[in-house]
């Protein structure tokens, strides 16, 4: 199979219908709670989707917090599992690391699960800084804290 001629785009509604019936697939495991309807219709400008040859195999939905300072903040990102390791969440990241800084953003900001193991060494390998923090979703509930500072230019 063939990854060349995959393109970014803005999350559009036929999109968003889509994602809500495949993340729990995508996933492997009852997530479609995180995909809110919040994150399309309300904070949905920075949201990106990646497609191979038509077909949606990516998306990251993630907004700018208004501050100050302004911070972009990535709030989900899923990627068909017949496409990991293939460059898509990396598609996904530069376009909307291009967008806050288009925004105004110097820092980027996301929260995942502890043990995430694949999404931290991904972070990691791009530039975040990755911090656990204990209590961070309440008592008991420790969450990785991951930030970025955006220099001018490329990806990195």
């Amino acid at each position: 199979m063939s990854f060349d001629n995959m393109i970014t785009r803005p999350l559009v509604k036929k999109d968003y219908d889509q994602i809500v019936q495949v993340i729990d697939r995508w996933w492997g495991g009852p997530t479609g709670s995180l995909a809110h309807p919040l994150f399309f219709y309300e904070l949905g400008s920075l949201a990106r989707v990646v497609e191979h040859e038509g077909v949606l195999v990516g998306f990251l939905f993630g907004f700018v917090a208004s501050g100050p300072p302004r911070v972009g903040y990535i709030h989900l990102v899923g990627v068909h599992p017949d496409y990991r390791r293939r460059g898509v969440a990396r598609i996904l990241y530069q376009s909307f690391e291009e967008e806050c800084r288009a925004q105004g953003c110097h820092d980027l900001k996301g929260i995942i699960t502890t043990g995430n193991e694949g999404a931290i060494a991904f972070h990691r390998n791009n530039g975040w800084e990755v911090t656990q923090v204990e209590d961070y979703a309440g008592p008991a509930r420790p969450r990785v804290v991951l930030r970025k500072t955006l220099k001018p230019g490329n990806f990195s």
